[in-house]
């Protein structure tokens, strides 16, 4: 009895490119197994700390400028911070003014002489009196014209001294200031050169990874195709007769009937004749 056999296949115009699919996935697939990630992912793909950057980072040591400017401003304070910003010529003035008083002074001598002869007392004791009033009154002048002068030169030393703490309190406020807006600036300056350098290493990173996984890809998306018409098309049965084993009884058959027919072919045939 013959035996048949059923199978249930694609249509033919699918099962071809079915085919050719599971051809193109196995290569993708090995292709995957061999990449070397390391060309995919790692350091090379972060874009390094940029020029500017740098040069921020640089300038930090500004930010601690301010201490040599606090150190002048304490060298204006203090009992004796005065004497720093003193005129060089403050003696010269006090001595040259000094002598010229005295010398206004002693003018007044002679006519106060002459007062008393007109008055008949000179050299008496009247005016001994007179002129020991008006020294007294010249040196009390004379003291009073002197420390003014100090005090004077002393309020514009202390002024000055204040001044320069004043200035100097100020520039160790501004310095690190103005130096932080500068780091601000290259910073921010920096850091859109090192996001455009991480772009163009992103793309290049991307265009890598799409290199690579390119054949799986489009494998993947021949193969949703192909799956889409086999969901989408009936199958088909075929049914193709298949040859049953043979027995050994006829096996045994087959070899003797060819083993006699052999015989025959080359054993001379006896003809008998009848009388």
């Amino acid at each position: 009895m013959a035996v048949q056999q059923t199978q249930v296949l694609p249509a033919p115009f699918i099962e071809a490119p079915a085919k050719a699919y599971l051809g193109e996935l196995e290569t993708a697939i090995g292709g995957i197994k061999d990449l070397d990630v390391s060309k995919l992912y790692g350091s090379q793909f972060v874009a390094p700390q940029s020029a500017i950057q740098a040069e921020a980072e640089a300038l930090r040591g500004g930010l601690g400028g301010f201490q040599s400017y606090l150190t002048d401003a304490a060298a204006s304070t203090g009992p004796d911070a005065y004497k720093s910003y003193m005129s060089p010529y403050q003696s010269d003035i006090i001595d040259t003014t000094l002598a010229e008083y005295d010398r206004q002074a002693q003018m007044q001598m002679p006519a106060m002489a002459a007062n008393a002869v007109a008055a008949g007392a000179f050299g008496g004791g009247r005016e001994g009196v007179q002129r020991a009033e008006y020294q007294s009154a010249s040196d009390r002048n004379r003291a009073a014209l002197q420390a003014q002068l100090l005090q004077t030169g002393f309020g514009q030393a202390q002024n000055l001294a204040s001044q320069n703490f004043a200035q100097q309190m100020n520039l160790a406020q501004a310095a690190p200031s103005l130096v932080g807006q500068q780091i601000g600036a290259l910073s921010t300056l920096g850091a859109q050169q090192q996001a455009q350098s991480q772009a163009q290493l992103g793309a290049q990173q991307q265009l890598a990874y799409q290199q690579a996984y390119q054949p799986l890809q489009a494998a993947q998306q021949y193969g949703s195709g192909v799956m889409g018409l086999i969901s989408g098309y009936p199958q088909r049965e075929t049914t193709s007769p298949v040859a049953p084993a043979p027995s050994p009884l006829s096996t045994a058959l087959r070899v003797g009937s060819t083993l006699a027919g052999i015989y025959r072919a080359i054993t001379p045939q006896q003809i008998q004749i009848k009388s």
